[in-house]
Formats: structure tokens, C-alpha cells, sequence
């Protein structure tokens, strides 16, 4: 199984609820290492390594703009997520409705059964 995938490095960063909220934060506008660490319990080291992930997850850019380094939600960067979800969706959505007609079939059958006169 390849771990090193658009799919598995986003649904990796993902599953970090630190790196969600700073994604969440980042929705609002870009912000550097100080701002994010300033409305977390993380340290400075620490917010860095979660912004490491989430860039080589494609899900934000940094930029440099002197000695800062903002960085910005890349909405790109949910396109493989979103298109897996889709199908995964459309997948069960087409199962659940082939399981609820064969109950449905079932159903019927059984009734059938049960009252052969009606």
C-alpha cells in the first residue's frame, strides 16, 4: 500500500485535531508561526512540525515575506479527500439502496407466504 499518495499524506494530516484547528484558523486568513502559536498551547517548534505536515500535505502554501513565513489554507489540496469521499459515497449509496430492494423483496416474499389467500 502506497502511504505516500496525495489521498494518504492529506487524510494523514487530517487526522491531527491540532493540525484541523490550524487549518480551521487558517480559513480565516493567513498567519505566521507566532500568531498560531500565540492562540494554542504549542510551543513555536511544535506549531512548525504541524505546518511541515500540512504543507507537504498540499492543504496549505507559506510564502515569505521578510523573516515571517505566513501560511494559507490551500483549498486544492482537499481535492483528492473530496474526490475519494465522492466515491466512496456514491459506492454505499448504490449498496444501501440494492440492500433496502432486496429487503424490500424479502419482505414481500414473506408476506406471500404467510397469507397465501389474501
Amino acid at each position: 500500500m502506497n502511504t505516500d499518495d496525495p489521498l494518504s499524506r492529506a487524510f494523514a494530516a487530517l487526522s491531527d485535531p491540532t493540525r484541523r484547528a490550524i487549518l480551521e484558523r487558517l480559513t480565516a486568513g493567513e498567519a505566521g508561526v507566532v500568531e498560531l502559536a500565540g492562540a494554542s498551547t504549542l510551543t513555536q517548534p511544535a506549531i512548525t512540525k504541524h505546518l511541515k505536515v500540512l504543507e507537504r500535505a498540499g492543504l496549505i502554501g507559506r510564502a515569505r515575506d521578510g523573516q515571517r513565513r505566513p501560511a494559507r489554507f490551500l483549498l486544492d489540496g482537499l481535492i483528492p479527500v473530496d474526490d475519494w469521499l465522492r466515491r466512496a459515497h456514491a459506492e454505499w449509496s448504490d449498496r444501501l439502496d440494492r440492500l433496502e430492494a432486496h429487503l424490500a423483496a424479502q419482505s414481500e416474499a414473506t408476506t406471500e407466504k404467510e397469507s397465501p389467500n389474501a
